[in-house]
């Protein structure tokens, strides 16, 4: 079959062909139908050798969506021709958080040297894609999959990021997305689908700024040195209850730090780089800063219903699997408006 591979330290990824996979004892094989395209996989790529947690060649791709094409022996709960998503950050199952459904932090994915796929595993963005275990499958019934692949990720992420902070986003309360890309324009619907926040988002480029607005922000900010100052204002000089920053680089966690209101959360979701000192005075009174990672199964299924509702619908550009190192050059110059998919059988 086709896949999309990362095969050495600092090239760009290339098509090439890798041997049919087979699904063993209690494993799904799916043909893939989507696979979304994520700045994680430009964050992997950017790694030195000494830094790759894996080893090269990997298949990339992390968000998958597919029909099921075979089942290993023992498998139950799935049958041949469903539609399903992938829940990707895969655990052991078993551990305290696992039990949860909370496998994105699994206390013994490291040490069994589970990957997620994409960042570990073999990848969706591949013909066929085999999954390690079918409670890792979520039924997408009549949702279409081209345009509900990337909520895996870039749906699932916010959506548990912005869960944390429900409490704090009641009428009369402000939200900052920083970064209006991928993940931020979903968080965006998200946040207006499920508080009365007023939604402020920030980016520096027009396109995205005009596709924050077409999503629903109440207002848009250039995200630039006087970004904190404007949210300042637009708040009454009280700060925002929530920033979520999408970007995560040293400039725009800043300006999270800087924009937070008393008591306020900061949730640094972007793999930029970047951090925020924590300490007496360096933050408003109160202030918490989290970092959090991915989601949970049962978040990935409300993600889900939300988009089956209407709630949430992500803007995608589509490209062949011949064309996917393309769309990579696109995401990586920052010209992907929305979310990259790749279509690896059609």
């Amino acid at each position: 079959m086709k896949a999309l591979q990362y095969r050495s330290v600092g090239a760009a990824p290339e098509v090439v062909t890798v041997p049919d996979p087979e699904p063993g004892p209690g494993q799904v094989l799916l043909k893939v139908t989507a696979a979304g395209v994520c700045h994680s996989d430009i964050a992997v790529m950017s790694w030195p050798a000494e830094a790759l947690p894996f080893p090269l060649p990997l298949t990339l791709g992390h968000e998958g969506a597919g029909t099921v094409a075979a089942l290993g022996d023992g498998v139950t709960g799935v049958s041949v021709g469903d539609s399903v998503a992938v829940y990707g950050p895969w655990g052991c199952g078993v551990c305290a958080k696992c039990a949860q459904g909370r496998e994105n932090y699994c206390l013994r994915a490291k040490q069994l040297g589970i990957a997620a796929p994409g960042l570990g595993a073999p990848g969706a963005i591949a013909e066929y894609l085999l999954v390690d275990d079918a409670r890792h499958l979520v039924p997408l019934g009549d949702l279409d999959p081209v345009r509900t692949v990337p909520l895996t990720d870039a749906g699932l992420t916010p959506y548990h990021a912005i869960k944390q902070s429900l409490p704090k986003l009641v009428p009369g309360s402000t939200a900052v997305v920083i970064g209006a890309g991928g993940l931020g324009h979903v968080a965006i619907q998200l946040l207006r689908a499920m508080t009365a926040a007023r939604v402020v988002a920030l980016d520096v480029s027009e396109e995205k700024l005009a596709l924050a607005r077409e999503v629903g922000a109440h207002e848009v900010v250039r995200s630039d040195a006087n970004a904190a100052a404007r949210i300042r204002e637009l708040t009454g000089g009280l700060g925002a209850e929530a920033v979520f920053d999408f970007v995560g680089a040293g400039p725009t966690a800043a300006t999270a730090g800087a924009a937070v209101a008393v008591e306020g959360d900061v949730t640094i979701v972007g793999l930029g780089g970047g951090s925020l000192p924590v300490g007496f005075g360096t933050v408003p009174y109160d202030a918490a800063v989290r970092a959090p990672y991915w989601g949970s199964r049962g978040e990935l299924i409300e993600v889900l219903d939300l988009a089956r509702a209407g709630a949430v619908e992500v803007h995608v550009e589509t490209y062949s699997l011949d064309e996917a190192p393309a769309a990579y050059e696109r995401l990586h110059a920052g010209k992907v408006n929305g979310r990259a998919v790749i279509l690896p059988n059609g």
